[in-house]
């Protein structure tokens, strides 16, 4: 057994892990989810139709040739706000049908590893399976480093001082709504920015934040771009973007 395997340990089977894989790096992978990835007896991941899968991607280094991997294609490749039944009805329908396949895999007494990007339970899809699936079968969560803790350290821009509030906020939501949460607050996240740049930028000078306002495109991954948002062009950006406002920095 390798040194690895001995401090991250083994899987066990019939379980279901949510592996987080971090931001984009591999060398950002825990133990515990290096190890399970090695492990486990059939490695899945959610993956846009036509692409491959941005957490495999990660993990790329780790699987071995010939391991039983299972990718869940998702029906609708542009997300929208939770109360569009367009997105949400499709996407309920392919949880449900996704849900039945891993537990297919868990009822033969397979283990089970489902990667995400970042964190399982911080907008990761894991949750959807989590939900399906926990009360019927063991799981086990396995965190990960987020993508705005990956962002803020390859901006070089610490978040929150002392006792600064940090809102997170999708871009999906309203111009309005982003721009009143962004007043309120001493420091934010901006997710799920892609085609909502120009909208979100909006409501970060409504907000009166622009000039303390960082764009992250693609942090901790081959491609990476940082840059101050007022500088940025306000075409659509890609699916891995994020928009950083810092803490005012209040220092002791």
């Amino acid at each position: 057994m390798s040194p690895l395997e001995l401090i991250a340990g083994g899987a066990e089977a019939g379980t279901l892990y949510g592996i987080g894989v971090g931001p984009g790096d591999v060398r950002y992978l825990t133990l515990r989810a290096a190890g399970l990835i090695r492990s486990v007896d059939v490695l899945a991941c959610f993956a846009k139709e036509g692409r491959e899968s941005c957490a495999r991607s990660v993990a790329a280094p780790l699987i071995e040739p010939g391991r039983e991997e299972l990718t869940l294609y998702y029906p609708v490749t542009t997300e929208a706000p939770v109360e569009d039944a367009a997105y949400t009805s499709p996407m309920r329908d392919f949880y449900e049908a996704s849900a039945e396949r891993l537990a297919a895999l868990l009822r033969a007494g397979r283990s089970v590893g489902l990667m995400g990007e970042g964190d399982p339970f911080f907008y990761g899809s894991f949750m959807h399976m989590w939900r399906r699936l926990e009360r019927d079968f063991p799981v086990e969560i396995v965190p990960g480093v987020i993508g705005i803790s990956g962002c803020a350290a390859k901006a070089n821009a610490p978040l929150t001082w002392g006792d600064d509030v940090l809102t997170v906020l999708p871009g999906t939501l309203d111009e309005a709504t982003l721009a009143r949460r962004l007043a309120d607050t001493d420091a934010a996240a901006i997710m799920k920015v892609g085609r909502n740049l120009a909208k979100v930028r909006r409501a970060v000078a409504q907000a009166g934040l622009l000039d303390r306002a960082i764009y992250v495109e693609r942090g901790t991954m081959p491609g990476e771009r940082v840059a101050p948002l007022a500088d940025v062009d306000a075409a659509k950006a890609p699916y891995f973007s994020m928009i950083l406002i810092p803490g005012n920095g209040r220092r002791i």
